[in-house]
């Protein structure tokens, strides 16, 4: 029931990702959400952010941000990112994970996002259709409506990490036929 919430990994930063190994896995462009997940919310691009796009581009990697708040704050982040963009994406919305890939011209297969909130970035990664990456907030101070939804998410990641601790947990037990 909670798994359409669930990400494909969870991690601490979106600044301790492999983005290396994903583009040898055959992934060419990253959808970002950008408030707690690549800086403070409201907070313009920093020099941790622009290194990590400049490293993503000498990859070879095209990248777009995602991001349900207004022009002027994408547009704060993103002066000196220069990433493709779309404000105001009513995620998790699939319309906007789309368009995001259509400006990059990469494909569900090909495609990577990188968001921190449950019931909006992975949420919507999931039902377009994308590998999602969950990662935890960068700065604690929130809005009031994201406080309350991380009290649910909270449930989310309860259930999720259950199953990831299952999931380990029979992947090291030997099969019978292992045995043999």
């Amino acid at each position: 029931m909670l798994e359409c919430f669930y990400p494909d990994e969870y991690l601490d930063s979106a600044y301790g990702i492999d983005y290396a190994e994903f583009y040898r896995r055959g992934y060419r462009g990253i959808i970002f959400d950008i408030d707690n997940t690549l800086v403070p919310h409201g907070a313009p691009a920093d020099a941790r952010a622009r290194s990590l796009f400049s490293f993503l581009n000498s990859l070879g990697f095209v990248c777009c941000l995602l991001s349900n708040n207004q022009r002027e704050r994408v547009d704060l982040f993103n002066k000196d990112i220069g990433a493709f963009f779309i404000e105001d994406a009513h995620k998790p919305s699939r319309r906007g994970y789309e368009r995001a890939m259509e400006c990059m011209g990469t494909t569900r297969a090909t495609t990577l996002f990188v968001g921190d909130q449950i019931f909006t970035d992975i949420y919507g990664a999931r039902r377009a259709g994308l590998y999602s990456i969950l990662t935890k907030p960068i700065h604690p101070k929130e809005e009031i409506q994201i406080v309350l939804k991380r009290y649910l998410e909270r449930i989310v990641l309860y259930f999720y990490g259950r199953k990831q601790r299952r999931q380990a947990a029979s992947d090291a037990v030997p099969r019978q036929e292992d045995r043999s």
